[in-house]
């Protein structure tokens, strides 16, 4: 289901909200769980720096997980990500209601996935797609693959595909040369 590149950027141009799972597409897929209960997740700067740079740009970006973690939290509020939904492991009903509380088609939605509990999501937005390291099913179902394993920069790449897709990313990148 890999779409040509105009295709692609047809679709991302359409783009108002990077939606993304967390463990997996944000982290490696690991979790250090503590001898007190605590635990410990690791998260791109990269990816991070990326998901301020696409809000700057007008972009929504959300977070949705499966799993509750407070490391997610605090994580999405140091990014100043808003929407940020966990626990439901129902996400085809999470998007939904996601939709429709901020006024969004599928169309205009691109979420990034990794594993089995994405596949209703993927199987919806505009514009879907996955971590290079994400499990077959999912990869065979996307519109698009990053280079880059979940963790490690597939999150950056997206965002700058539909920054470039919408005209913004030479602009951006020029404003730290000015």
């Amino acid at each position: 289901m890999l779409l040509s590149a105009d295709a692609l950027s047809e679709r991302a141009r359409k783009v108002r909200l990077v939606l993304l799972d967390v463990d997996g597409v944000l982290t490696d897929g690991t979790v250090a769980v503590h001898g007190s209960g605590t635990e410990a997740k690791n998260f791109s700067i990269r990816d991070g720096a990326a998901v301020v740079w696409a809000q700057r740009q007008g972009l929504q970006v959300g977070f949705l997980s499966g799993r509750p973690s407070p490391a997610t939290t605090r994580r999405a509020a140091e990014l100043g990500v808003s929407l940020v939904v966990q626990g439901d492991t129902n996400k085809g009903a999470a998007y939904s209601k996601i939709l429709a509380a901020h006024g969004l088609t599928d169309e205009q939605v691109a979420y990034m996935g990794d594993d089995l509990l994405d596949l209703p999501v993927i199987g919806r937005v505009g514009l879907a797609t996955a971590p290079a390291d994400a499990v077959e099913e999912v990869r065979t179902r996307v519109h698009w693959v990053s280079r880059h394993p979940g963790g490690r920069g597939a999150v950056r790449e997206l965002i700058e595909l539909v920054a470039r897709a919408r005209g913004q990313w030479e602009p951006f990148v020029d404003s730290f040369l000015t």
